[in-house]
């Protein structure tokens, strides 16, 4: 995810995507989301692993020694893939265009590789199928973890990226929801990756098809990957808006050590039904200190600890969290409050 995620002001929501990222999914200031890291498999292709032996001696007390021929094999190149789902659950509301799902796409051989993709919206098992946008996949150009103007439509072939061992690239998938789905239903979309060399079953050996004239060997993927992403109709839409103001202790409003820095979070609901059991959290950020006592919600005080009221300051990792319950609109903006001080 790119930087702009965990930024300290957040825009409203055009649809529950990233209210459930920011809000259910404990992801408001924090930067929660990252994927949990996958690197390249081992010594890159086409390195040379020399061995020379040698066999120390002695002729009448005089010592000798004696070495082999080098011995010199080269890395075969691995090809191997990773895709992981970036988007939880994606809340949508019937009839809504162009809902994006993001994932991430990596190579885990050990040798630059090019990848094919695709994506199918016709699954079984789900309650209905979307309809894929057109274009339908792109690549996530500007880093901001959604569809946006900057991002560049991909064109099978031309565009098939090639990616070194360990480097990753975000995909998204852009799909159209039915009019008249009712509330409750699901339907899912798939990313399908295909390396160039393959795919095959693991172990399979392309002799020379790898870096340098190696041989390639198909990794544990297969060379491929297919990983769903899941849209849930819901006409109760969620905005989470974040601001902050610094009080220094020279009376001025500049961030230096020592100074207060008081948040305000604005969570609001728009749209019929209810947004259940709705969490609010927010990571203390680093270099600051969570001031004791702040949390409120909607101008009350909570307590930090974890008792009969509906907020607490939680330690390890650091964060302050708040039951928001069942939201509708008509329970109006729910505002919390909590300051931190600069260390």
């Amino acid at each position: 995810m790119d930087a702009t995620l965990c930024s300290h002001k957040l825009t409203p929501a055009s649809s529950l995507r990233d209210a459930l990222w920011r809000v259910f999914f404990l992801t408001l200031a924090g930067c929660a989301a990252s994927p949990a890291a996958v690197h390249a498999i081992g010594t890159a292709a086409g390195t040379n692993i020399t061995s020379i032996a040698t066999v120390d001696y002695s002729i009448g007390g005089t010592p000798a020694s004696t070495t082999s021929n080098a011995s010199t094999i080269a890395v075969a190149e691995l090809v191997n893939v990773t895709i992981t789902l970036q988007s939880p659950t994606i809340s949508v509301a019937a009839g809504a265009t162009s809902e994006a799902l993001l994932f991430l796409v990596t190579n885990t051989g050990n040798s630059s590789e090019t990848f094919a993709l695709a994506g199918e919206s016709v699954l079984v098992g789900d309650d209905f199928d979307p309809t894929p946008s057109s274009p339908f996949i792109y690549f996530d150009t500007d880093a901001s973890g959604d569809l946006s103007p900057g991002d560049a439509p991909y064109v099978a072939g031309p565009d098939d990226p090639l990616l070194a061992a360990d480097e990753s690239v975000a995909i998204i998938l852009v799909n159209d929801i039915p009019a008249g789905q009712p509330d409750g239903d699901y339907g899912r979309s798939q990313l399908e990756v295909t390396a160039e060399t393959g795919p095959a079953a693991p172990g399979t050996v392309f002799p020379g098809a790898g870096t340098g004239g190696v041989d390639a060997v198909i990794g544990t993927s297969g060379g491929e990957g297919a990983v769903v992403g899941q849209y849930l109709v819901g006409d109760i839409l969620l905005s989470a808006v974040k601001s902050q103001a610094v009080s220094d202790p020279f009376s001025g409003t500049q961030p230096i050590p020592g100074a207060t820095i008081a948040y305000q979070i604005v969570v609001t609901a728009t749209g019929t039904g209810a947004a259940l059991n709705a969490v609010f959290s927010d990571p203390i950020p680093g270099s600051t200190t969570y001031v004791a006592g702040s949390l409120r919600l909607n101008g009350a005080p909570l307590t930090d600890g974890a008792d009969a009221d509906v907020g607490s300051f939680v330690a390890a990792p650091a964060r302050v969290a708040v039951n928001l319950g069942d939201l509708t609109s008509a329970a109006g903006p729910q505002t919390i409050d909590f300051r931190v001080t600069i260390n």
